[in-house]
Parts: structure tokens; C-alpha cells; sequence
């Protein structure tokens, strides 16, 4: 494992090749960039014997790699947030998307936002093990400050995503009693959910405004895992065809219709235009007639760590059961 203390040479190169380096971080969960939302990972395996007291060996998705045993100070990028604060894992930065959840305010007033663009940002705050995404920005350079750890979105399923950030933060049994519980409860809300509105009943999640609206399908974020996974829950017809292949498919207003589920949530960007809800092609919409759009915050729906996913599940089982 490379050591947390580096060689005074190497930080001094380190940070002049990255002061003034300041950016926005880049890895974040926005399906309608052409970089998904960071949220799912590696299949691997934590050894717990590694080569010394202090570290295990984790096994990554790019190989075995030395770790700290209990990590103390991690810098979570690229989404991961939510994982290591349901772990109870010590956080000392995050980036720029989960430092806006407004779910996070209170777990996360006190720890700095950074950026993968700004390695000066992350230094200064000493990590002894950073949690990143396959492509967040230098990371050579940050593998000189601390073990990286890496996955790459929708390798493995947002199940086990949790579990092996679990491993690797030496955690797995409490990340395997977060996913039983969650497990169960969101199948019970299923159950409960279609014995209320029908088994046939469809549902679509949408998020955008009149620039720019997306759909989704089974596995990427904004509740998607949930509704049709772990709930089990009926996709639209037209909306399965056209998420097939990318995860997501760009809508416009005038076929809006044509993807519109019986019951759908829409992940609504605050700050967004939502004029296109004035229309009259979105009023004459069956679910819309009904009241059955149910709206929240895009910026709390983005992401599938457990923290998130513990609020989506409490957000659709009262939306749809009425409650």
C-alpha cells in the first residue's frame, strides 16, 4: 500500500501541479450528460488478513489493493457519500452533488465539498483512503495522496454496489443488514402498493424541464431500483422499449404522452423551467388528470446510496399508497 506520508519532494510537485487547479467535480448524476450518475461498482471481494495490522486487502475492480482496516478520515466522490454515512465510515470531504442534497445538509455541514479538479483541496485535508469513480479526473495524482479505490456506474447492481463499498471500508456485515432490511421492506411496500392500484398498473419516472426531459428505466437512480426492482412494480411499455439500451432516453413534450405511466414521479429540478406543465398537452396526460404525478426534489433523487435510498422508498410507498 502506498504510504499515507509521502516524501516532502512529492508533495511539493503535488501541490504546484495543483494549485490554481480549481474545477467543478464532473463525476455527477445527471443522465442527461454524457457521463452517467456515479452510483454502482466493482465485484469484489475484502480479505480480511492484509499485510500488516493496519490495512486488509480489498478486492477491487482493478485488483487486489491495500486499504486502511478502519478508515478514518475518507473523501467520498462521484455520489458515494450516502454508502459511508449509513456505514458510520468518517467522511472529511465529499463533492459538489451530494454537498447539495438537501438530505445531507445536517450529516454534512460540517465536512468540505472538493473536487477531483482541485488535488490541492483534498490534500490539505490529510484522507487516509478516497472512494471515486472509474472516471474521475486525476487519479494518478491522487493515488500520491491516499489508496483510491474506484467503480465504474451500473458494473455490478446498486445492491451490491453497497456491499462491496462495504468490504471495502471493512463493513460487510453491516452493509449485508442494511440490504436484508431494505430488502424486505421495499418488497412489503411493493406488495402493499400493487394490492391498492393493481398489479398492472405502470409507472414512468421522469426528471427535466420544458429544455430538457429524461425517462428511465430499472437501474438508474432517481427511485428507478427501487419501483421496478426491488418493488417489482410495472414499467410502461413504451418507456422499457426506448430505456433498453442507454438506461434513459431524451423526451420531448409532444411524445411525452406516449411514456406517461399510469402513476409517475417526477424528480423536479427547482431551479428549472416548468412551463411545459402549462401546456395542454401535458394537462390532458390520464395520469396527470388523475393526480397522479407525484414531484420531489431532483437533488434528492439522483443517487442509489443506501442514505438515498432510505428516503425514496418512504417518498414512493407514501405517493403511491395515498399517504
Amino acid at each position: 500500500m502506498k504510504k499515507a506520508l509521502l516524501p516532502l519532494l512529492v508533495l511539493t510537485l503535488l501541490l504546484l501541479s495543483a494549485c490554481g487547479n480549481n474545477g467543478s467535480n464532473s463525476a455527477g448524476n445527471n443522465a442527461g450528460t454524457a457521463s452517467p450518475a456515479p452510483e454502482a461498482t466493482a465485484s469484489a471481494a475484502a480479505d480480511a488478513e492484509g499485510s500488516n495490522s493496519g490495512t486488509i486487502t480489498y478486492q477491487s475492480e482493478n485488483g487486489p489493493l491495500e486499504v486502511p482496516a478502519q478508515p478514518q478520515r475518507v473523501i467520498a466522490l462521484a455520489g458515494y457519500a450516502g454508502n459511508l454515512l449509513a456505514l458510520d465510515v468518517p467522511l472529511v470531504g465529499v463533492d459538489t452533488y451530494v454537498k447539495a442534497n438537501p438530505k445531507f445538509q445536517e450529516q454534512l455541514k460540517d465536512i468540505p465539498e472538493v473536487s477531483d479538479e482541485n488535488l490541492e483541496s483534498i490534500l490539505n485535508l490529510k484522507p487516509d483512503l478516497i472512494i471515486a469513480s472509474s472516471d474521475t479526473k486525476n487519479l494518478d495524482k491522487l493515488k500520491q495522496i491516499a489508496p483510491v479505490v474506484t467503480y465504474t456506474y451500473n458494473k455490478v447492481d446498486y445492491l451490491n454496489q453497497i456491499l462491496e463499498i462495504g468490504k471495502a471500508v471493512n463493513q460487510e456485515q453491516k452493509a449485508a443488514d442494511w440490504i436484508a432490511s431494505f430488502t424486505e421492506r421495499a418488497k412489503a411496500a411493493g406488495e402493499e402498493i400493487k394490492a391498492k392500484i393493481g398489479a398492472e398498473s405502470t409507472i414512468t419516472v421522469i426528471e427535466g424541464d420544458a429544455k430538457a426531459l429524461y425517462t428511465f428505466g430499472s437501474g438508474w437512480g432517481r427511485g428507478t431500483e427501487i419501483i421496478y426492482q426491488a418493488m417489482g412494480l410495472k414499467m410502461q411499455d413504451k418507456v422499457k422499449e426506448m430505456t433498453a439500451k442507454d438506461g434513459y432516453y431524451d423526451l420531448s413534450l409532444e411524445v411525452l404522452p406516449d411514456y406517461m405511466g399510469d402513476y409517475v414521479i417526477y424528480s423536479k429540478d427547482p431551479a428549472g423551467d416548468a412551463s411545459f406543465q402549462e401546456t395542454s398537452t401535458y394537462k390532458e396526460i390520464p395520469a396527470v388528470k388523475n393526480g397522479h404525478v407525484y414531484e420531489i426534489d431532483a437533488t434528492t433523487f439522483y443517487f442509489n446510496d443506501a442514505l438515498s435510498l432510505d428516503y425514496q422508498l418512504d417518498f414512493i410507498s407514501k405517493s403511491l399508497l395515498g399517504n
